[in-house]
């Protein structure tokens, strides 16, 4: 976990390259991260994600597919949004949706040539998840693209102490 660094507090201060947004499927900003985000960037990240839904996804995001913006005001270089599951609409695709959400952000920030990352725990607040599945599932799809790409840092940062004892909690279970 060299190259994992669990941190509690506010991603919108995070100094990282990239940070990433649990974002609705409108992209047009909404509560939790998501309105944290928008409101400490500034317009320039709204702006940006309409631009991205008139070219690219007119009717929205899909849940696990993952696109980038500028940081705005933010201290990083850009913001990736994701769209991650609602947990009691998924069914079985639930695990595989999440999955995508790490995989495409991290895939993604590699590809803007970041070197560090920072991600809050998706689809754990008003979507849902249980927090110790989508720990287990973060922390696999992390640890398998760190692997496979030595020269880049993953940052998860959490709301609250908490969060961040049930996630260290989860993943020391499965060793």
């Amino acid at each position: 976990m060299d190259r994992i660094i669990l941190k509690t507090g506010d991603i919108t201060k995070e100094h990282v390259c990239a940070i990433v947004n649990a974002a609705n499927s409108s992209l047009m900003g909404g509560g939790g991260v998501d309105g944290a985000i928008h409101r400490a960037g500034g317009s320039v990240i709204l702006e940006a994600c309409q631009k991205i839904r008139q070219e690219s996804y007119p009717d929205g995001l899909p849940t696990g597919e993952a696109v980038a913006t500028s940081a705005g005001n933010l201290p990083s270089t850009y913001v990736i949004h994701t769209v991650g599951p609602i947990y009691h609409q998924c069914g079985e695709q639930c695990a595989e949706l999440l999955a995508s959400c790490y995989r495409k952000s991290l895939e993604l920030a590699y590809s803007l040539g970041c070197r560090d990352v920072a991600f809050p725990a998706i689809s754990t607040g008003i979507y849902g998840y249980p927090k110790e599945k989508a720990a287990l599932i973060a922390h696999k799809e992390v640890s398998q693209f760190l692997a496979e790409n030595k020269d880049i840092e993953v940052y998860f940062i959490f709301h609250n102490e908490k969060n961040r004892e049930l996630f260290i909690k989860a993943i020391e279970g499965k060793r």
